[in-house]
């Protein structure tokens, strides 16, 4: 006889709260019942017409789970997006995330500080994208550092000779979607073998970021590689231990 699951609590989260929050999204972008819409000023910051002393990053954005490092007291914590332990998930590739997280160059955990969370995209199993992965399965896309949010260009210097990051398609002032798109291409540059999900735009000022934007191409179905919605088992693009 199985035991009864233990309803999750808020108290029991690591952070006691989630580990990152939800990207609105710009003009065009496919939605989901869940997503919102980016207010119209920040759509016009990123697109159209950025303000004095922005810098605007548009990345590739990547299909797969997003998931945390967390610095807390001297342990390195393993976290899904919500907060909840890796280790602990129903999910399989969330519990190999946290597997993967104990392999770490102890470098890693040295240069994040207590308090500190890096943020990225988990893409060991498919979602909706198929990857060919010539790096790590882990993309650090945002860094929590000294109570803000760092800019890309700080997380790259930190962590970049250790981790892999997004790959940038335009650094400075507004751009507008269409113009991303085709400087992204249609697979990207981290091995997609299906059309890439889209691009995130980081609004960046005052050695932070400020504010976020993405764009999903439409047509883009959530989890469509998944076994719970194709009743196929599971679509892996790395394993931790290859059979």
């Amino acid at each position: 006889m199985t035991e009864p699951s233990v309803p999750k609590k808020k108290k029991d989260l690591p952070l006691g709260k989630k580990a990152y929050h939800r990207i609105p999204h710009l003009p065009g972008s496919r939605t989901g019942s869940s997503d919102r819409m980016a207010d119209p000023p920040l759509a016009r910051r990123c697109i159209e017409q950025a303000r004095q002393g922005d810098t605007i990053v548009v990345q590739e954005k990547l299909d797969g789970s997003c998931v945390a490092l967390a610095r807390i007291g001297d342990a390195l914590v393993a976290l899904g997006r919500e907060g909840w332990r890796a280790a602990e998930s129903d999910n399989p590739g969330r519990r190999m995330f946290a597997a993967w997280a104990n392999t770490l160059d102890p470098e890693v955990h040295a240069l994040l500080d207590d308090g500190d969370r890096l943020v990225g995209e988990w893409l060991a199993l498919a979602h909706s994208t198929r990857y060919v992965l010539t790096h790590a399965p882990f993309v650090a896309f945002d860094w929590f550092h000294a109570g803000r949010w760092a800019t890309s260009e700080q997380l790259t210097e930190r962590f970049g000779r250790l981790l892999t990051v997004p790959h940038v398609v335009h650094r400075g002032g507004a751009i507008g979607i269409a113009d991303a798109v085709a400087r992204l291409g249609e697979q990207g540059r981290h091995g997609a073998t299906d059309a890439v999900e889209g691009l995130v735009w980081r609004v960046e000022r005052d050695g932070e970021t400020a504010a976020w934007a993405k764009y999903v191409r439409p047509g883009k179905r959530d989890g469509a590689l998944l076994p719970e919605n194709t009743g196929e088992p599971a679509v892996w693009n790395w394993r931790l231990n290859p059979q």
